[in-house]
C-alpha cells in the first residue's frame, strides 16, 4: 500500500461512513457459486471496516443487508482487510483470495501480468453505468491484450490548496488562484510578507512524503518520474524542467523566505499550519479540506482549491476492485452486480448523500460520496446531486473541479515508496541546504532510482 493511499483511506473511513469501503472476504470452493441450500450465489468480498470503527461497520453491514434483500439470489460474505501485496499471492494459491477484492491503482498492471484477475470484458457489458466511467481510469484496469480486468470505484488527484482569507489580506484575488509556479512564487512572497509567522507556501520532505509531492509537481511540468524503456524501467525526472522547478523552490526558501525556516515537514504539519491560518498554499487532494475542518478547526469558507500549477499533469490515485481468476461465471456476474449497486450507480448516490447531510459531513467536493470517476451522463447526475445537496461553498473549489478536467492524470511510479524515499533527499537538499545544487541532487537521485526500478517486471 502506498503512503498516500493510507492517508486517503483514513479520511474516507473517518468522514465517509456512508461509503465505507464495500466488501468482504474469503473464497468459496463451490465451483458454481451456489454455496447454501437455497441455491444462492455466494461471493466473498473484502474491505469491511473493523469492529473498532463501529459506525462505519454498521453502515457497511446495513448496505450488505439492503443489497441481499433486493438481490435474494446473491449472498455477500464480507470480511475485513484490503490489498496486502505480501500475502496476496499466497492467498490466491491457497484458495483464500476473495472473489471480489480491493486494489489500489498501482496494483492492476502487475496483477494482470501475473494472470491473477478474471477477464470481465464481456461480463461488464451487462452493467448500465460502465460506459460513463472515465476512460483513463478504465485503462488502469485494462491489460496489454485490450481486455478489462477490474473497475475503478474512487479516485483522487492533486491540486493547489490555498487560504482564501490570507489571499485577501495579501491583496491577492482569491477567485484567481495561481496557475503557474511563477505565480505561486509571487503569491507566496506577498503572503509571507504579512508577517506574524505566516508562511506563503509549504512543501513536504520527510518519510517519503517529499518524494510523493515532488512526483506530483514533476507531473505538473509535463514530466515523468519513471518510464519504461523497452523491457526495463528507468528514471525520467532528470530534466531541465525539473531542475527549474527545484530552483524555484530553492529561491522561494532562501531568497524570498516565503517557505519559512521550519522544514522536514509531513502532511500533518502543513495541515496544522493551514488550519491555524498561518499557511497560504500547499499541494493537496480535495480530501484535505474536510480534514482541515474536522481535525484542525478550520472553516470551509477560508479555503480554495485550484488545479496543479502548470496545468499539464497531476498525480492521481485511487482504488477499485478486481475478481478472482478462479471465480465461476456465476460468481463473476454476482460480484459485478454488487459493485454496480454499491459503487457504480450514480442514481443511488442520493441515498448516500442524504446520510452525509444528516451527519453534517461535507457534500460538494470531489470526494465521497460524489467521487470524480464519471464522464457523460454519470458525471451530469453526480454534479446535479452535488449542486442540490451541497453544504459547503462549492464555488471556492470550482477552479479545481473545472480545471482538472483538462489536466492529464498519472498514477504513482513503480516501486513508488523506494522512489519517494530517494526523492525525499532531493527535496531536503533544496529546502535545508542553501548551497545545494539542484542538478547534482538530480544526478545522484537518478542513479539510485535507476537501481531501484531496474528489476521491476
Amino acid at each position: 500500500m502506498t503512503m498516500s493511499t493510507k492517508l486517503r483511506r483514513t479520511v474516507v473511513l473517518t468522514l465517509a461512513a456512508g461509503l465505507a469501503v464495500a466488501t468482504a472476504s474469503c473464497s468459496s470452493d463451490d465451483p458454481d457459486g451456489a454455496a447454501d441450500s437455497g441455491g444462492k450465489v455466494a461471493i466473498t468480498v473484502n474491505g469491511r471496516p473493523p469492529a473498532t470503527q463501529a459506525f462505519e461497520r454498521r453502515v457497511f453491514d446495513a448496505d450488505v443487508a439492503e443489497f441481499e434483500a433486493t438481490h435474494p439470489d446473491i449472498d455477500v460474505q464480507p470480511k475485513e482487510g484490503f490489498m496486502d501485496p505480501k500475502t496476496f499471492a499466497a492467498k490466491l494459491a491457497g484458495g483464500q483470495l476473495e472473489d471480489v477484492y480491493y486494489v489500489y491503482f498501482t496494483d492492476p498492471a502487475a496483477i494482470i501480468a501475473r494472470r491473477q484477475a478474471a477477464d470481465i470484458t464481456e461480463a461488464v457489458k451487462e452493467l448500465p453505468s460502465v460506459g460513463d466511467l472515465q476512460p483513463d481510469l478504465l485503462k488502469i484496469f485494462t491489460g496489454p491484450d485490450g481486455k478489462l480486468y477490474g473497475l475503478p470505484t474512487a479516485n483522487y488527484s492533486m491540486g493547489l490548496l490555498y487560504n482564501r482569507t490570507l489571499f485577501t489580506k495579501a491583496g491577492l484575488d482569491p477567485d484567481a488562484p495561481p496557475r503557474t509556479w511563477a505565480e505561486v512564487r509571487t503569491a507566496a512572497r506577498k503572503i509571507s510578507a504579512l508577517g506574524d509567522g505566516t508562511v506563503g507556501f509549504a512543501d513536504l520532505s520527510k518519510n517519503n512524503q517529499g518524494g510523493w509531492h515532488l512526483t506530483a509537481e514533476i507531473y505538473s511540468t509535463g514530466g515523468d518520474v519513471v518510464t519504461k524503456d523497452g523491457d526495463k524501467y528507468r528514471a525520467a525526472f532528470n530534466t531541465p524542467a525539473t531542475r527549474e522547478l527545484l530552483q524555484t523552490f530553492k529561491d522561494m526558501r532562501w531568497t524570498d523566505n516565503s517557505m519559512g525556516s521550519k522544514q522536514l515537514l509531513e502532511i500533518p504539519d502543513v495541515q496544522r499550519m493551514m488550519g491555524a491560518g498561518k499557511l497560504g498554499m500547499y499541494i493537496a487532494a480535495p480530501d484535505n479540506v474536510p480534514t482541515l475542518v474536522k481535525q484542525f478547526e478550520g472553516r470551509y469558507e477560508d479555503y480554495g482549491l485550484a488545479p496543479m500549477p502548470g496545468g499539464t499533469g497531476t498525480l492521481i490515485g485511487g482504488e477499485g476492485y478486481m475478481l478472482n481468476p478462479k471465480a465461476s461465471p456465476a460468481k463473476i456476474k454476482a460480484g459485478l452486480t454488487w459493485l454496480q449497486w454499491k459503487f457504480l450507480d450514480p442514481a443511488r448516490y442520493e441515498t448516500v448523500i442524504k446520510k452525509f447531510v444528516a451527519d453534517k459531513l461535507p457534500v460538494g467536493l470531489d470526494t465521497p460520496p460524489t467521487p470524480d470517476i464519471w464522464t457523460g451522463a454519470g458525471a451530469a447526475t453526480v454534479q446535479a446531486l452535488k449542486t442540490q445537496y451541497a453544504n459547503i461553498p462549492v464555488e471556492n473549489f470550482r477552479a479545481f473541479t473545472e480545471g482538472s478536467r483538462t489536466v492529464r492524470g498519472k498514477i504513482e511510479p513503480v516501486n513508488a515508496q523506494q522512489v519517494y524515499a530517494i526523492l525525499d533527499g532531493v527535496m531536503q537538499g533544496v529546502l535545508t541546504n542553501e548551497d545545494a545544487d539542484p542538478q547534482q541532487l538530480l544526478d545522484a537521485a537518478q542513479k539510485k532510482v535507476d537501481a531501484a526500478v531496474a528489476t521491476v517486471k
